[in-house]
């Protein structure tokens, strides 16, 4: 039976596999957890600074030798929102669902297309940014197909209910607080069909305290989420009522 939840766990999470950056550069977690918040805090405002969206709503790296970008808008140049939690988001003009819009509920089950990212915020020789990142999720780049109900979005009852372990058993060691909290201000589109090309809705980008912070976390791809900020550039094709089931108690 454990064996069954497993594959459960893993089907719901269909991630791209992560490929780390050939420049990492070296990382020492600081002592004060309020130090690492300050690191996640300027390399989001940094990144955000250098990169824009393109015609599909991609984020992209402003070019240092192509002007064709000259006169696209910083990130940071747009309408962003913050939350409480320091998660930002982004809604992008132009790009939500206008016919039968469908409000997103924290128990949902999701269809999202798009790319997200873990980065590693650090000092890199008295710079802040991120120094270490890897693919975290790419429908677009991989098999074009939106990934369905995600774990990092919510976290089945049976799940919780064959973990072996005290924090397994909780739904925060599997979902990501900023990314629920900051989704709910978007919209999704009235379930359309996987084949429509994207035109993705927007950006939420969640600093490590509203992840999972250095709290207990699944290894996603056996990688570690410790201090990581999570950046997410997406669609939500569509969305259902969670059955009974799997509703957690």
């Amino acid at each position: 039976m454990k064996k069954i939840f497993l594959y459960i766990l893993v089907g719901s999470l269909s991630f791209s596999a992560c490929k780390k950056d050939d420049d990492t550069q070296t990382y020492k977690e600081p002592d004060d957890i309020a130090t690492q918040n300050s690191y996640d805090d300027q390399a989001i405002k940094k990144y955000m600074d250098e990169n824009y969206l393109d015609a599909q709503g991609n984020i992209k790296a402003f070019s240092s030798t192509d002007t064709s970008d000259d006169n696209e808008k910083k990130l940071s140049q747009l309408d962003y929102k913050t939350l409480p939690s320091g998660t930002i988001y982004i809604i992008r003009d132009g790009a939500q669902p206008t016919t039968n819009p469908q409000t997103i509920g924290p128990s949902d089950v999701i269809k999202i297309m798009g790319r997200s990212y873990a980065c590693l915020a650090g000092d890199n020789n008295g710079t802040i940014s991120f120094i270490d990142t890897f693919t975290f999720l790419n429908t677009i780049s991989g098999n074009g197909v939106p990934l369905n109900d995600p774990t990092y979005y919510y976290v089945k009852q049976p799940i919780l209910t064959a973990a072996t372990t005290d924090a397994a058993k909780q739904p925060s060691y599997y979902q990501i607080p900023g990314f629920r909290e900051a989704l709910q201000k978007f919209q999704a589109f009235d379930n359309i069909d996987n084949s429509t090309p994207y035109n993705l809705q927007g950006v939420i980008i969640v600093p490590s305290r509203a992840a999972f912070a250095r709290n207990a976390f699944y290894p996603y791809f056996n990688a570690s989420y410790r201090n990581r900020t999570f950046i997410f550039n997406f669609q939500i094709y569509g969305r259902s009522d969670r059955p009974a089931g799997e509703v957690q108690q």
